[in-house]
């Protein structure tokens, strides 16, 4: 192959080389080594060429090599890496006196107004000091009582407010599997049409953004917690003040009241008799 080239070459360069002057006397030629030179030159000039070419048809053989590579998948994905998961649970409650039903409908669902009445059925309900009541009471035994009813008040909030979570949640379940079953049939999918450059980044940005609305759902739970933790936390400030007040009540008004009450004792004492 390269002996035929060089041949093609030399005889493309004495083409280029002019017609040789004829000679001063007779009909015959003479040597010019001026256009010999030229053609020595025109030859190393496409020897040079043509073997640029040949670095270049090699670079691009091996990048079309490498390209056919990478874009090579692995076969059988769908036998080697499908799976399934665990369904959702959703919650579930025996209905003996008719008071657990909607509780269990509204942690299913997330509607508020279901939510807010099967609470009410499932709890006890709380009754209220009216305003005679609380007159009638010391000021600081008012407010104890009102913060201990508070503190119910807002576990019943949290409370609701963590069922609402929970039924949204538990409501987009389908929809979120749905897409998670998507993602996993393209991801392994042989389909070159779901393997272009562009269909793999999509893949990669539909991936991205379920993990975020995932991330979000369990913000949303840990904020929930984190939202009754803190009312147990106020419930347990107002117990550990309840008793700490009633100590220093204890103590500030303990002497005078044994005072009233050991005053008269003796003589009480001194003045009974039998009957």
């Amino acid at each position: 192959m390269k002996k035929r080239l060089s041949v093609a070459l030399l005889a493309l360069a004495l083409t280029a080389i002019p017609h040789l002057a004829e000679a001063q006397f007779g009909s015959g030629i003479v040597y010019d080594p001026t256009n010999y030179h030229q053609a020595l030159l025109r030859y190393a000039e496409l020897v040079a060429h043509l073997n640029q070419l040949r670095a270049t048809y090699a670079q691009i053989v091996g990048a079309y090599q490498l390209a056919e590579r990478m874009s090579q998948g692995i076969p059988n994905m769908q036998l080697r890496y499908a799976t399934t998961w665990s369904p959702w649970d959703y919650g579930s409650a025996q209905d003996t006196y008719g008071n657990t039903g909607p509780w269990i409908s509204g942690i299913n669902s997330g509607d508020l107004s279901t939510i807010l009445s099967g609470f009410q059925k499932a709890t006890s309900a709380l009754a209220l000091y009216t305003p005679a009541l609380l007159a009638a009471m010391p000021a600081g035994e008012a407010r104890r009582i009102q913060s201990d009813l508070a503190s119910i008040e807002l576990i019943d909030g949290a409370a609701q407010n963590a069922m609402a979570t929970i039924g949204g949640i538990r409501t987009r379940a389908a929809q979120t599997t749905s897409a998670i079953g998507n993602i996993q049939y393209d991801s392994l999918s042989a389909n070159p049409d779901l393997n272009s450059e562009v269909g793999v980044l999509n893949k990669i940005n539909a991936t991205n953004v379920l993990g975020l609305q995932n991330a979000q759902d369990t913000n949303k739970l840990l904020v929930a917690i984190l939202e009754q933790q803190t009312i147990l936390s106020k419930q347990l400030r107002d117990a550990a003040t309840n008793i700490a007040n009633a100590d220093i009540d204890r103590r500030l008004s303990g002497p005078n009241l044994n005072q009233q009450l050991s005053a008269n004792i003796g003589q009480s004492l001194n003045s009974y008799t039998l009957p």
